[in-house]
């Protein structure tokens, strides 16, 4: 391999959230970038004394956002809704940027909801950011 063809991998600090084309820089982190499918056992009465594993249902876990407290209230507001029982599903997009500030990977989930908001602690004592963390319910990610 030659010097000049060194990939090096991305850094996990520089990424935004996109939803429904609202582009949010300065999130402290984000999480739940997975899928799992679990296997089905199943077993015929004519099948040797082991089980077939069978392709189960795709699970996805909530995205979580940490970001800094501002008097933004937009992502209160979208929680406010589906307390309130009016749920609205939005799409959205986690995108990666090199460290020239260009997109590299993008993450696009569908039909997520905000199932669980997390206001700051507080102390007095200290001087941390206030911190507010956002879970996103979806029903499918995908990477573009």
């Amino acid at each position: 391999m030659a010097v000049g063809d060194r990939k090096d991998p991305f850094r996990a600090f520089n990424f935004l959230v996109e939803i429904d084309g609202i582009v949010r820089a300065g999130f402290r982190e984000c999480s739940g970038l997975d899928s799992t499918q679990d296997p089905i056992q199943y077993r015929e009465g004519t099948d040797p004394l082991t089980q077939r594993k069978l392709p189960g249902l795709n699970t996805y876990s909530n995205i979580g956002l940490k970001f800094g407290m501002t008097d933004d209230a937009e992502f209160w507001e979208w929680r406010s809704k589906a307390m309130a029982g009016k749920v609205e599903r939005k799409n959205g997009s986690i995108v990666l940027m090199n460290e020239a500030g260009e997109e590299k990977l993008r993450w696009n989930f569908r039909d997520g909801w905000p199932t669980k908001w997390t206001g700051p602690s507080f102390n007095a004592t200290g001087n941390d950011v206030a911190i507010e963390s956002l879970d996103i319910a979806h029903e499918g990610i995908e990477k573009a």
